[in-house]
């Protein structure tokens, strides 16, 4: 045991010793041309962190950490609060708010309900049952992070199949050979090693389409996945440009409408179709599970309707054109912000209804509400928020000393005046394929600075001005960092079903890899029509 952790640390040593010598070489090599040092370092610092996050050296949170600690050690900035200003960025208030929302939420059981009435209501097939599933993954996935959504659906789709299937037939990767198994002799003599218990395409197609639906759905909101959230934070750092709560769902959730049904299609009637004919015991379960839940308890109650009254005003907060008819300018000014006079007696306001003053307002409500407790607050994901801070920190130095400007021109200048469709499927196939080796979240905090800064390459190509195209680019790229399914490692969902040990590596290797080949036409197809006929009246 203490040769296999040193082992393991060394291998952390040689790795982080080859992300220093690899920063020091582009810190030290002769500057190019329209790269100045400041961006040369800045360079060196995305290189180290983007290698330690593909290689999993660090956690992806304390690689985050050292972004700034270069930042100033090198002097890209000179004043460590500049470098540090990324970790307060308001989108990461934004999602500390969810995930102790999120706790609330599942405190009360309300998202386990959610499940079991839909299992209840829609189970009536195999396919219908996998159906069911991943609906309600997909939109609890939207409110509350994939990760946590993927937590909770997993063992409730393992106790659906324990219904649906004899629990001998329910298959696990740490399965030993049943004791009855006939043992094959090779004709040398020796023993050929039996096989385990098969897994069932009812259990494969369930369990992906789990993983698949929570990363689908995520897309849907700001909220839903750290990608969103990451590009939203960089949008309003390098563009200084707000990308509203209501304005991402009009983006997120076409895509999750056309591509949920699309991948469930796929798992059920293509690759995997169920060849269990019965799943009533299932739906009967459900029902009684729910049954048993009783009523929702008072605090519930609450919890429910400060969720619903956080989600209904960030819809609304988006939606103050609709309301300018009827609102005298003074409270236009007050609950949607602008430069004008408010009912406080200011001028210029932020808007009570902001989706981040909205979002951070229902934590004291939480607690007035008699629902939670501090230390059930603050048990949340704090590692991801580091990890937006780094991102954040990391956009603003490239794009400050015009280091992705630089990257844009040099590594995609050869496809200017290509067809959009061809730039668009490039973008998404990248994404894809990188996000397949680290974690989507480390990618986009990656590639999103690049992809903004691709707008005055591009701008002419696709008829749109600079501030446009660095936009359509950068929203085109976070959307495909959610549909790499091919790897564990490739997001939080497929880590979670993987661990579960209910499905094999090569299950999700197979599975994936059609879905990466699909998704990628499909994307580039759904952003084209999208960037087309309805980004220009939502984005920009």
């Amino acid at each position: 045991m203490i040769h296999g952790r040193m082992s393991q640390s060394n291998k952390r040593i040689v790795k982080f010793l080859i992300a220093v010598v690899g920063t020091i070489a582009i810190a030290a090599a002769p500057s190019p041309t329209g790269l100045s040092m400041a961006g040369q370092y800045a360079l060196a610092t995305m290189f180290f962190a983007g290698f330690l996050w593909v290689t999993g050296t660090f956690p992806l949170a304390v690689t985050a950490l050292t972004i700034p600690l270069l930042l100033t050690g090198t002097g890209v900035y000179d004043d460590m609060d500049v470098a540090l200003s990324g970790f307060a960025d308001h989108i990461i208030f934004l999602f500390l708010a969810g995930f102790m929302l999120a706790n609330a939420i599942q405190k009360y059981n309300i998202d386990r309900r959610i499940a079991l009435y839909t299992i209840a209501k829609m189970g009536s097939s195999p396919r219908r049952l996998i159906l069911a599933i991943m609906v309600v993954t997909a939109t609890l996935s939207m409110w509350v992070s994939n990760t946590a959504t993927t937590a909770m659906m997993t063992p409730i789709a393992v106790g659906v199949l324990t219904q649906v299937l004899d629990r001998d037939d329910l298959a696990s990767v740490d399965d030993p050979v049943p004791d009855d198994q006939p043992t094959e002799t090779a004709a040398d003599g020796g023993a050929i090693e039996s096989t385990p218990v098969e897994f069932t395409n009812i259990q494969i197609s369930m369990l992906l389409g789990t993983a698949y639906a929570a990363s689908v759905g995520g897309v849907g909101t700001i909220i839903g996945t750290p990608p969103n959230a990451i590009l939203v934070g960089q949008l309003n750092a390098v563009l200084d440009y707000e990308v509203g709560f209501a304005d991402w769902f009009l983006v997120g959730f076409p895509i999750v409408v056309v591509t949920l049904p699309l991948v469930w299609f796929l798992l059920t009637y293509i690759l995997y179709p169920p060849e269990v004919p019965d799943v009533t015991e299932a739906r009967a379960n459900a029902r009684e599970q729910l049954a048993a839940e009783g009523k929702l308890s008072t605090r519930g109650k609450r919890v429910a309707a400060i969720f619903a009254a956080t989600a209904g005003l960030w819809m609304i907060g988006g939606l103050g054109e609709f309301f300018e008819p009827h609102l005298s300018s003074v409270w236009m000014t007050s609950l949607f912000g602008g430069e004008g006079a408010t009912v406080f007696g200011v001028d210029g306001h932020q808007g009570l209804l902001y989706y981040v003053v909205v979002g951070v307002a229902a934590v004291p409500a939480l607690v007035l509400a008699d629902t939670m407790e501090w230390d059930e607050l603050v048990d949340i994901d704090w590692g991801t928020l580091l990890l937006f801070g780094g991102g954040i920190s990391l956009a603003n130095a490239l794009a400050d000393t015009g280091a992705t400007k630089w990257i844009a021109e040099t590594v995609f200048g050869g496809l200017v005046g290509s067809p959009i469709v061809l730039i668009i499927g490039v973008v998404v196939l990248l994404v894809i394929f990188l996000t397949e080796m680290t974690s989507n979240a480390a990618t986009t905090s990656i590639i999103v600075p690049i992809l903004i800064s691709l707008g005055s390459v591009f701008s002419a190509t696709l008829g749109l001005t600079d501030f446009s195209t660095s936009l359509f680019l950068a929203v085109a790229g976070t959307i495909a960092a959610s549909f790499a399914f091919a790897l564990p490692v490739a997001t939080p969902p497929n880590a979670i079903v993987f661990g579960s040990g209910y499905v094999e590596q090569r299950h999700m290797l197979r599975t994936g890899l059609i879905l990466n080949a699909i998704m990628t036409a499909v994307l580039t197809g759904l952003i084209w029509f999208l960037f087309t006929f309805v980004w220009p009246h939502t984005l920009w």
